[in-house]
């Protein structure tokens, strides 16, 4: 199952909408700004299969 999140992006600070499988469960991986380009580092942490995912998103240099 796919779910629309809204996060901000690390560098350019622009709101965009991330995509995540909740059904994968636990997940860190790299992507791509969809304004800047510029890579971000994007960890899904699912507490609860009832609850929506936390989504965390942080520059790929830090």
């Amino acid at each position: 199952m796919l779910d629309e999140t809204i996060i901000d992006c690390p560098y350019c600070g622009e709101a965009q909408t991330l995509l995540v499988d909740s059904s994968a469960g636990d997940a860190r991986y790299t992507e791509d700004c969809q304004i800047c380009c510029q890579p971000m580092r994007v960890s899904v942490s699912l507490f609860h299969p009832d609850e929506p995912s936390v989504v965390e998103v942080e520059r790929e240099d830090d």
